[in-house]
């Protein structure tokens, strides 16, 4: 490991170069990252998943970069053209591009102006004019003229070009022209000529300017697609003259009348060379940090809607909207199995509302259903009215509006036809919107991240990056909750930490043919993951009504011996896990003396005790619970500062979207969600939030409706 690339991490991301240091030593060694996070605590300082993973990040990042290092520095050698002063700057350069801009001048080049102006024996007239002499003799330009050359123009013109290469080529004007740039450049967009944009997505970006080094990350990559779509041309608008005015103090040193020549020469360097080139860059890199910003938006989203609470032990009524094909419904016990599949016909055409409340209300009463859980798709708002008409009557039952966003893709997928080959893509649509609301993150991880819809622009973003992005949050969410090993489906298992394909094959046929597995033991002693996949996967699989009251608890089977040492120290066992008793003494210990007296690093000890205290504890019970409701709401209900609780749908740059029970979202703009100043709304709302808000503006003709979470009366 380079100590110098580890000194750099630690100082990027403010930690001990120790703490670097033995994460990636553990990462080196075949560890995953939910392992190291929940079990090697005392190793790297309770460093997080997200820690970890940046660590792993920059560490990659910082080895490409010294690898490039390296061979530039050879590349020049090669050439003989190394020095002290040259191999320093490229060691001493932070980014990838600072060391290109140092490669520049030595890297051979494609056929361009300056390379042709060399090939005719021009550059010695370059050097002439770059050295400012008191005079420029006809005589002097003479001796370059050539069969290629025939005429001094052509002779000043060849040298004037390789001058302009020159200044393109040197790495500290490029630096100091991008970092200019960054400074002072305005991005500005505009409307193509006989574009077409019908409904008129990209207006605000008609006649658009703002500031480089403010300009929002959701805006850039509005603009990108603008572009792309052939609708908006782009581009940096910058002070040509003070940067002309920068490279000529620069080059021009004295009266000279070669200087006329330079300055003509810089002119073409920057309007040629180096202004598109830099133009790029900067666009390129704000396109960057726009992606990595927008990912990790979605990132967290995605994490707070898979950890909304499960709705456990509750039999639920699966409704899928639609008009004219009907609304498909499914019922599913408090275990998930499908009790029943109807479809009920109460908009266009048929109209068939008083039967479909009918058959609501007899399979409310059949099934003891408690819970309905509506899709908000197409006829969402139509089917809640029939819902809540129905439910007027029964007390018992309440229901909730979810998020359908990929239930499509699912129904459709290899998976969902698998587990019910014999229903239409529609009725397991209507399972899975019941199942999203028993367990979110139990049904949600079945589909592509990608498909959850709680992001924006994501498909404007490198879809690598995010896939990769996605799929550790959805590792992160599944092995912090943890799974129950006798009911985890594939979809689920194969986030666990260090699970393979063949070791989920081996776990599902051995459960098939036994039965049930009884203990963590029996997995070891079965042979159904090999040792390292068994140390890094075991802590995160429950084994619920087991032989051993521990594998219900998230301690890791490596810590059984000190749990039982602990358990023993209070004069009580494993059976009395969870109970009052053992509650109240563990409540009461002295974990920095027990840590002592029973040789148990303190890290390890304080989550030995609280798996003690909560063994099967969700920590998703900690979020806030969905919304349930009975009755329902019309745009024509609304009126100005009315009070209303809704559901935050999505959270975006400018703000968040809000289910307050219409047809459409209720935007609250970033301005309006608090007094405070905040750099992003997720610093105060997340997915799945129940919050008070107040309605500020309604706009019945396109349905839509501004919201405020800041009272209006106060």
């Amino acid at each position: 490991m380079n100590e110098d690339i580890i000194k750099e991490i630690s100082e990027e991301l403010n930690i001990k170069s120790e703490q670097a240091m033995t994460v990636l030593k553990l990462l080196e060694d075949g560890n995953t990252i939910p392992f190291i996070a929940r079990y090697r605590k005392e190793a790297t300082g309770a460093l997080d998943e997200e820690q970890i993973r940046k660590i792993n990040e920059v560490y990659e990042y910082q080895v490409n970069l010294l690898k490039r290092k390296e061979d530039v520095i050879r590349l020049i050698d090669e050439k003989g053209l190394l020095t002290d002063e040259i191999k320093n700057n490229v060691m001493e350069a932070k980014k990838l591009v600072e060391v290109e801009d140092i490669y520049a001048p030595f890297k051979e080049k494609k056929k361009t102006k300056a390379t042709e102006a060399i090939k005719n024996g021009l550059e010695g007239l370059a050097k002439i004019i770059m050295s400012e002499p008191s005079n420029l003799t006809n005589e002097m330009i003479n001796k370059f003229l050539n069969e290629n050359v025939k005429t001094q123009e052509d002779a000043l013109m060849g040298a004037k070009y390789i001058i302009a290469e020159w200044i393109s080529d040197n790495a500290y004007f490029r630096k100091w022209i991008r970092s200019y740039f960054y400074k002072n450049g305005i991005i500005v967009s505009k409307l193509k000529k006989n574009a077409s944009d019908e409904n008129k997505t990209y207006e605000m970006y008609y006649d658009f300017h703002e500031n480089v080094k403010y300009i929002k990350p959701h805006r850039v990559l509005a603009i990108n697609r603008g572009e792309n779509e052939k609708i908006l041309s782009v581009s940096i608008d910058i002070n040509t003259d003070d940067i002309e005015s920068y490279l000529k103090s620069k080059l021009i040193k004295k009266e000279s009348p070669t200087n006329k020549y330079i300055e003509e020469a810089i002119t073409d360097s920057y309007k040629r060379l180096i202004g598109p080139s830099i133009e790029r860059e900067i666009r390129s890199e704000l396109t960057e940090k726009s992606e990595d910003e927008s990912i990790e938006v979605f990132k967290e989203n995605l994490e707070n809607l898979l950890l909304i609470p499960p709705m456990k032990d509750k039999t639920v009524l699966g409704f899928d909207p639609a008009f004219r094909t009907g609304c498909k419904l499914a019922v599913v016990d408090s275990t998930s199995k499908v009790l029943n599949i109807s479809v009920i016909y109460p908009h266009e055409p048929k109209n068939e509302w008083e039967q479909s409340k009918k058959v609501l209300k007899d399979l409310i009463s059949k099934y003891n259903i408690e819970l309905i859980s509506i899709g908000n798709g197409t006829a969402s708002r139509e089917s809640e009215k029939l819902v809540s008409e129905t439910l007027q009557d029964i007390k018992t039952c309440k229901y909730a509006i979810v998020s359908e966003a990929g239930a499509s893709v699912y129904s459709a997928s290899p998976l969902a036809i698998n587990e019910f080959p014999d229903l239409t893509v529609e009725k397991r649509s209507a399972i899975s919107i019941a199942r999203r609301l028993q367990d979110p993150l139990n049904e949600l991880v079945k589909i592509d991240p990608k498909s959850i819809g709680v992001g924006q622009y994501q498909h404007d973003v490198s879809q690598k990056k995010l896939s990769e992005s996605l799929d550790f949050t959805v590792s992160k969410c599944v092995n912090n909750v943890g799974v129950n090993i006798n009911t985890a489906s594939p979809s689920i298992l194969k986030y666990i930490s260090g699970l393979t394909k063949s070791a989920i094959d081996k776990i599902i046929k051995y459960r098939e043919e036994n039965g049930k597995i009884k203990s963590r033991e029996e997995i070891k002693k079965k042979k159904l993951l090999n040792d390292k996949i068994y140390e890094q996967s075991i802590g995160f699989m429950r084994v619920i009504d087991g032989t051993n009251p521990l594998d219900v608890t998230n301690i890791h089977t490596e810590s059984y011996d000190k749990t039982l040492k602990l358990l023993e120290h209070i004069n009580l066992s494993a059976k009395d896990i969870g109970s009052k008793e053992l509650i109240d003494k563990l409540n009461n210990i002295d974990i920095p003396t027990i840590s002592k007296e029973l040789d148990i690093d303190m890290y390890t000890l304080n989550d030995i005790v609280e798996s003690l205290k909560a063994p099967n504890r969700d920590f998703r019970d900690n979020y806030e619970m969905p919304l349930l409701k009975s009755d329902i709401l019309t745009i024509d209900n609304l009126k100005l500062n009315m009070e209303l609780v809704g559901t935050v749908r999505n959270v975006v740059d400018f703000g968040a979207f809000i289910d307050i029970g219409l047809h459409n979202d209720a935007l609250v703009h970033i301005s309006k969600i608090t007094n405070k100043y905040i750099k992003h709304p997720s610093e105060v709302l997340s997915v799945g939030d129940i919050v008070k808000c107040y309605v500020i503006d309604i706009n019945k003709e396109k349905e839509k409706v501004s919201l405020s979470l800041i009272n209006p009366n106060n």
